[in-house]
């Protein structure tokens, strides 16, 4: 296992509701260092990248809010991760809204090319600015990756795409637009919804997965999203969506993550701390990244 950077964005603007700018900080206080170094890990935490103060000018047309601040915030998180990426290292990401995702996957674009992705959510965050209901770009992080906003998102400082699209696996979808419903099919992505994981069963949807996600050399991230787990185990997410992923589905899909030695990269978006219980949520985002790193019950 490389080293370990864990790389803190505090971000809440891509999001509709506050206080997911916490979450990083929650994650550290819920044990995520001491727990890693138990495993063997070496970790070494980068802190939170900046994240400015922004105030919402008035929008006109199809303009992202608070776009200026998650675009410099994004700038911040892809400049990190290229860091990490340069020096071999494991950049684990914690956040923060998962507009996280777009500095993310650029920062790792910069070093390694296109990715494959394994992107666990109960969302597709395939809105487009002229398509997105809300304007909240933490619903429009894999179409920011894949080009679709070079208006506001530059390929200069965030490579267009910064994923590769057939290499690219929805995990648990249960909530999703119209207009994302349409991306999907027409680019033929694979997707398992949570009626494919009731069918399958999540070790079969994670095994085809990782077919898809890890075809050839190059390398593959992987994006979970704690709203896909069922809100009655992690309540403090701003997004949730009843019928999710249950703690031991999770813990499996992460094992069998850790398993392949695939992934060269794990973020963990959307852990909100206000809307947590005891810190349940955050807890829980610490025993699935042990998970993901190499943590079994034998």
């Amino acid at each position: 296992m490389p080293d370990v950077d864990i790389i803190g964005v505090p971000i809440d603007y891509g999001a509709g509701r506050h206080g997911v700018r916490l979450g990083p900080d929650a994650v550290r206080e819920a044990g995520l260092v001491q727990s890693l170094k138990k495993l063997g890990v070496s970790v070494h935490d980068r802190g939170n990248v900046s994240v400015p103060e922004a105030e919402e000018a008035a929008r006109s047309g199809h303009t992202p809010r608070f776009v200026t601040a998650v675009r410099a915030a994004s700038e911040h998180a892809a400049d990190e991760v290229e860091r990490s990426a340069r020096k071999g290292h494991f950049p684990l990401v914690i956040g923060g809204d998962h507009s996280m995702a777009i500095g993310v996957l650029a920062g790792l674009a910069r070093v390694r090319g296109p990715q494959g992705l394994i992107w666990i959510d109960a969302h597709a965050d395939l809105n487009t600015p002229s398509t997105s209901p809300t304007g909240n770009v933490h619903g429009m992080s894999v179409a920011v990756a894949l080009g679709e906003a070079q208006a506001f998102f530059p390929p200069d400082r965030f490579p267009a795409p910064s994923i590769e699209a057939a290499r690219c696996v929805f995990v648990g979808l249960r909530d999703l637009d119209p207009a994302e419903r349409q991306a999907l099919r027409d680019r033929g992505f694979t997707c398992f919804t949570m009626s494919d994981i009731d069918r399958l069963g999540i070790a079969k949807v994670i095994e085809q997965a990782l077919a898809v996600a890890c075809r050839g050399p190059r390398s593959m991230h992987v994006s979970l999203d704690i709203d896909s787990l069922d809100p009655s185990l992690a309540p403090g997410t701003g997004t949730p969506v009843p019928g999710g992923l249950t703690y031991r589905e999770a813990h499996l899909a992460m094992e069998m993550i850790a398993e392949s030695g695939c992934a060269d990269s794990l973020e963990v978006a959307e852990v909100n701390p206000v809307l947590d219980e005891h810190n349940r949520t955050a807890t829980i985002a610490v025993e699935l990244i042990c998970s993901a790193l190499g943590k079994t019950i034998l």
